[in-house]
């Protein structure tokens, strides 16, 4: 459904990027990131479960047991970005959701979060920056994460986010490296959000069933992984469906196989594209994956969405998630770690 709403400030003109696309291209962050892993001795007590090097959604630490206490272990993440729609209450809904989706993506449940605010004290009202608080407080409440204030700082250009701890049972993590031959591919979320968000931002047409898919939570679709036996997921966000496969098959050592026509994407996606409404995230996605991307025969716009930078899309999940389309599998590494059908 598309609506127009007009609202007296267009939160997405005071920002260069929108959303995830704002993210720092994922070949550059490689790069600047290659040599900056360095665990700790075992001996500080706490060791790292995840790190950077697999380029998981979240770091993770195992805290130490003590007598009866079970295993737990501490997921930790942070994510903020520029106004990806015009509404601020709408904003700070979706920033807080996709802050929260890492922790989900690792199998764990957010138990604590702080607001990352940037905000252009001269420029933009600080009530919209109330309603885009409110707008956070709001989801984390749903999600049953304490919100315990934050840091703020004047900025020419708007940002919220949020930095979120969460908890997980170290046996039972969702990571990026464990998927293994045979096992299907699930996408909790359809596709599509980058370009309708952009022409959003160009245009001012509202995309009620874009806002709606990113305020809702990865919480139910965590929980199912776990409960099918899943092992291996990720959350779909700024480096796009390729993108974040990409770094799942080369992390898991394994090929990922799509079927491109189990796909599914958002109402008015295939049109965004069609009409130009494609982010230089995006096409910086399509660019990087493109080497180690066998794409067939498909075509250039299903290429682009499949690339498409998602702002707080769903889980892929390397099993199969009860109500989630398959759209494709893992297969033993090949030539390519992407394969398209």
């Amino acid at each position: 459904m598309t609506t127009t709403r007009r609202t007296s400030v267009r939160l997405t003109q005071f920002a260069h990027g929108g959303g995830c696309a704002c993210k720092i291209p994922p070949g550059e962050l490689e790069d600047v990131l290659g040599a900056l892993s360095a665990p700790l001795p075992a001996a500080a007590g706490t060791p790292l479960l995840v790190g950077l090097a697999t380029g998981d959604d979240a770091a993770v630490i195992a805290l130490p047991t003590r007598g009866d206490t079970p295993a737990q272990a501490v997921v930790s993440t942070a994510d903020f970005f520029t106004p990806v729609v015009d509404d601020p209450y709408d904003w700070g809904r979706i920033a807080a959701a996709n802050a929260l989706s890492d922790v989900y993506a690792m199998g764990g449940r957010p138990v604590l979060a702080v607001n990352l605010l940037a905000w252009p004290r001269e420029v933009l009202p600080f009530e919209l920056a109330r309603e885009v608080l409110r707008g956070g407080l709001q989801v984390a409440t749903e999600a049953g994460c304490h919100v315990g204030g934050g840091h703020s700082v004047d900025d020419p250009e708007p940002k919220y986010g949020m930095a979120v701890t969460g908890l997980a049972d170290p046996a039972r993590l969702l990571r990026n490296d464990t998927g293994r031959p045979g096992m299907p591919l699930s996408l909790t979320k359809p596709l599509g959000l980058g370009v309708l968000n952009n022409r959003h931002k160009a245009t001012g047409e509202r995309f009620e069933q874009a806002v709606a898919t990113m305020t809702a939570l990865n919480r139910d679709a965590s929980a199912a992984a776990l409960a099918a036996g899943a092992t291996c997921a990720t959350d779909i966000t700024g480096f796009g469906l390729l993108g974040h496969l990409h770094k799942l098959a080369r992390a898991s050592r394994v090929t990922a196989v799509i079927d491109t026509a189990c796909v599914p994407y958002l109402d008015g996606a295939r049109e965004a594209v069609r009409d130009g409404y494609v982010s230089g995230g995006t096409r910086r996605n399509l660019e990087w994956v493109a080497p180690f991307t066998d794409f067939g025969t498909t075509d250039a716009d299903t290429r682009v969405l499949l690339a498409d930078a998602q702002t707080s899309g769903g889980l892929l999940v390397a099993g199969e998630v009860p109500g989630a389309p398959v759209i494709g599998e893992l297969v033993p590494g090949g030539p390519h770690t992407l394969v398209l059908r």
